[in-house]
């Protein structure tokens, strides 16, 4: 390792050996770490840090290029990059958070695809998802600030697909912050917004969202969109379950297994001969998700099947699009019975025009399982075994869905052991997938190591709790900030099964939707696929519940907005 800007000897550094028949290096080591030094982004960032960082140049032969890295302190790697040594054109540089992540070095068409993520597109979609939920004749109206407030995670995630993850993360809290505190404060009070007249005829809306569905599905299978970690991550474990075995422990890992493909983009051979016998493209942390969500994936599977490669997986692609069109479904049948038709008709039209609900098809991830599920339930909460069934079916298909559960226990405080043996049930059922493995204390273990543990433990600098990791001036550690509203949201979700005493679909869609956001809020690890799981009840909370609901309704109905 060689300290930058230390002085070089009179003839200058010996060059590295070159083998027989290739021509020595161009540049030097020192060459080759001060051009990457040199480069906006990584000067910025070092400037961050006490003077004479540790670095170090090593040249690849095969390849021609130099992989620059600096170290500093406490703080570890914080920078790097590539340098073609015939053309001393530095090819990538890397800083802060973008070493350790790669999802954070600014690839638009990573999550969403490309085509969604065009400034026109994007820009378009949250028009219509305004033009179309807007207050038009009082333009300075909450339910208007609502409505940009939840468009204006887009502005953030520019910054993020700009490789500016600090900056994202800053811009994403605030408004997490503002929909955890705005939903509380309907919900506990018990009013929703007045009643909107109609703008756009119900016509009108029912085109847009038979349109919007199918440019979305067309997008979707259209190229197709890339299959991000998470949907690949359903797919495995299904395909484990399909082979008698719980998916937790049994994920394909690269290790020092053989390979069996060729290099991926960044250098790795992901391909390698699993335990079983099979070439399979690694996803080591795939067993994080809870099991009622491989379960899910296990019919898509069993259609489409699954190569062992993380390829076009065509059974992801059907899942996502299941899951979705699931929410879609759930919230036009809460709407009808809640609000009628314009009410079903609205809520349809909310989420197939919000933006991030595209963003995470398109993603083909597994974020609708869970509000699809919370969405049915609420439509059956006047049923206590049914909502207890459907918060731990939730819960166990993405985990924080359990943040909801003594508010849903609470919905109805006189069915309170139907409600146990619903939540029991499900529990039971999920977890019986350990019953797969031999020794299910140990497959228990492993399945706590792989999800809460894992999830728990990790770092992740999408958030701004986590960013004391990089010890770097001006970056504040806000670790202490993100106990004390952990303890603070432990706090509200116990109150508001004590309060309001008197509740209908308007307190709990309302509550629910500020748990889920209070959730997202202190997560270390959060993303922009993850507002789905808040958008459903953030919907009903404002055009889902009429000031009397039709008789049957779940519940005391509240005043609408």
């Amino acid at each position: 390792m060689l300290l930058a800007g230390a002085a070089a000897a009179a003839d200058g550094p010996a060059l590295p050996a070159a083998p027989i028949g290739i021509a020595p290096p161009s540049l030097t080591e020192q060459e080759a770490i001060a051009a990457v030094l040199a480069t906006p982004k990584v000067s910025a960032w070092l400037a961050r840090y006490p003077p004479d960082p540790i670095t170090a140049a090593e040249l690849d032969e095969k390849t021609r290029t130099w992989t620059v890295r600096v170290w500093s302190g406490k703080a570890g790697q914080v920078a790097g990059g590539t340098v073609e040594d015939a053309t001393r054109r530095v090819t990538r540089t890397l800083a802060g958070p973008q070493v350790a992540w790669g999802m954070a070095r600014g690839n638009p068409g990573q999550f969403g695809g490309s085509v969604l993520l065009r400034w026109p597109v994007w820009l378009a979609l949250s028009a219509v998802f305004l033009v179309g939920l807007a207050d038009l004749r009082k333009p300075l109206s909450l339910r208007n600030l609502d409505l940009l407030v939840l468009l204006s995670f887009g502005v953030s995630l520019a910054f993020f697909n700009h490789g500016r993850v600090i900056q994202s993360a800053g811009l994403a809290a605030p408004p997490l912050a503002y929909l955890a505190v705005r939903c509380a404060w309907v919900g506990v009070r018990g009013r929703g917004l007045r009643p909107v007249k109609p703008v756009l005829p119900i016509w009108v809306l029912v085109a847009a969202v038979v349109f919007l569905v199918g440019f979305r599905i067309a997008l979707n299978v259209s190229g197709p969109t890339p299959v991000t970690d998470v949907g690949y991550a359903g797919v495995i474990g299904a395909d484990r379950l399909l082979d008698g075995h719980a998916p937790y422990g049994r994920m394909p890992v690269e290790g020092d297994l053989s390979a069996c493909g060729q290099d991926d983009s960044d250098g790795p051979i992901r391909d390698r001969i699993q335990a079983n016998g099979r070439c399979e493209s690694s996803n080591a942390n795939g067993d994080t998700y809870g099991p009622l969500t491989y379960a899910a994936y296990v019919p898509f599977v069993g259609i489409f099947g699954w190569s062992g490669r993380w390829d076009t997986l065509w059974a992801a692609h059907a899942a996502t699009i299941a899951f979705d069109l699931l929410v879609l479904l759930g919230l036009v049948v809460c709407g009808l019975r809640l609000g009628g038709v314009r009410a079903g008709v609205t809520l349809a039209f909310g989420w197939a025009a919000f933006p991030f609900t595209a963003y995470a098809l398109n993603a083909n991830t597994n974020d609708a399982l869970m509000p699809a599920i919370l969405v049915w339930g609420f439509l059956l909460a006047s049923r206590p075994a049914a909502r207890g069934a459907a918060v731990a079916a939730a819960g166990f298909a993405k985990f924080a869905a359990f943040i909801a559960a003594p508010l849903w226990l609470a919905h109805r405080r006189r069915s309170t052991m139907r409600f146990v043996l619903g939540f029991a049930g499900v529990t039971v059922a999920s977890l019986s997938v350990l019953l797969l493995e031999p020794d299910v204390l140990e497959a228990a273990r492993t399945m706590w190591d792989s999800t809460i543990a894992y999830q728990v433990g990790r770092d992740s600098p999408f958030s701004p709790w986590d960013w004391g990791q990089y010890h770097a001036a001006g970056v504040p550690d806000l670790h202490l900030v993100q106990i004390g509203l952990q303890a603070l949201l432990l706090v509200f979700a116990g109150a508001v099964a004590v309060i309001p005493r008197r509740r209908g679909p308007l307190e709990l869609a309302a509550l629910t939707a500020a748990l889920l956001a209070g959730f997202q809020l202190v997560l270390t690890h959060w993303f922009y696929l993850y507002l789905p799981w808040v958008l459903p009840f953030v919907l009903l909370m404002l055009y889902g519940v009429r000031p009397t609901a039709p008789a049957g309704a779940p519940g005391r109905a509240g005043p609408a907005g």
